[in-house]
């Protein structure tokens, strides 16, 4: 962990990882005036059962809604005290890239640290969206230290951490002249270090999915799953479009040592069969958009019984203590997005 120096006070602060312990989950309500409009009945079914997948699993639901009355009688055969339901306005769904990031300090006391969210790069509409962590706490939700870093743009699907001050994400997406272009990569860095904890970043500098609105979130493309495994995307097919992008973030990530200075062990999951929109453009489909929870892995499929069967039976050799149950994600795919974007976890004692 690094030591940093803020307002004359030493601190030690890290970014837990994923697979560490956690009581509750946000999530965001589809709703009417959303791009979900003209399908909202299919991207709520799919809402609907990863709520009831995280709550049979002992996690509660932080939903955020338009309407309270609504939300709750579609989640009526679910535990009502497993899903707390607060209306605060949202212009879309996607929970990991606008909620709260929280990081711990050297007492073990959790910081809701407050990230500027700008709709990926000032692609879509986010003047709502960036509003949800500050409400949340002024309306009480949230009871650790509040920390604004408004100042500073990062979505929570760009990083991944292994929560020993490792940080692993993509240059095309902190790089991007949208996000924070004054900065180079060693402020940007340094920022990490200060806000994150972060005494390491590996930065991948390759890899893309087509139809990919934020300019390569790392949870697309790899996730750390232990202090020294990455799970990753694979293309093996020489005439996918993917296929020389995703070898040269192979062979990256292959160079990558883990903090002992031993090379990761590296696994590769299946890229899905083409998944197309109604026009006929190729979506960012990935099963690396899955979800540790603390007895499971929520693993995104998209009703390719081969592909999906291959993609969990990976899994339950990378998670061998934890269930892996997968959800069809295929109208989140629609939108450009899958389950591990519609979530994020929210550590012990931060409600």
């Amino acid at each position: 962990m690094n030591r940093i120096c803020e307002d004359k006070n030493t601190y030690i602060r890290r970014l837990p990882a994923e697979w560490e312990y956690y009581d509750a989950v946000l999530m965001a309500w589809p709703h009417r005036d959303t791009d979900w409009a003209y399908m909202l009945e299919q991207v709520r079914n799919t809402v609907v059962r990863i709520i009831s997948e995280l709550v049979d699993d002992g996690v509660r639901v932080i939903l955020i809604a338009p309407d309270e009355k609504e939300a709750r009688l579609a989640l009526d055969d679910l535990p009502p005290e497993k899903i707390i339901i607060t209306e605060i306005p949202a212009n879309d769904t996607w929970a990991r890239d606008f909620g709260v990031i929280t990081c711990e300090d050297m007492h073990g006391r959790h910081i809701a640290v407050d990230f500027a969210f700008n709709g990926w790069g000032l692609k879509f509409a986010a003047d709502k969206d960036n509003l949800i962590t500050s409400s949340m706490y002024r309306k009480g939700m949230l009871g650790t230290r509040y920390e604004n870093r408004l100042g500073f743009v990062l979505e929570g699907g760009s990083v991944e951490s292994d929560g020993r001050g490792t940080i692993l994400t993509t240059s095309e997406c902190l790089m991007s002249a949208n996000r924070n272009g004054d900065l180079s990569r060693e402020q940007i860095e340094s920022y990490l270090r200060e806000s994150l904890g972060a005494d390491r970043v590996l930065w991948l500098d390759h890899g893309y999915l087509a139809g990919d609105d934020t300019d390569s979130h790392i949870d697309t493309l790899a996730r750390l799953v232990s202090d020294d495994t990455i799970v990753y995307v694979k293309c093996d097919d020489p005439d996918d479009e993917h296929y020389e992008q995703l070898s040269l973030m192979e062979q990256q990530l292959s160079t990558f040592t883990t903090r002992d200075g031993k090379p990761y062990h590296l696994v590769g999951l299946p890229m899905p069969h083409p998944v197309c929109d109604e026009d006929g453009n190729r979506l960012p489909a990935t099963y690396a958009n899955f979800l540790i929870t603390p007895r499971s892995v929520l693993l995104p499929v998209y009703g390719q019984h081969c592909r999906d069967e291959l993609a969990r039976q990976i899994m339950m050799t990378v998670f061998p203590d934890r269930m892996v149950r997968t959800v069809d994600c295929r109208s989140l795919i629609q939108q450009h997005g899958s389950l591990h974007c519609m979530t994020m976890q929210l550590p012990h004692y931060v409600l």
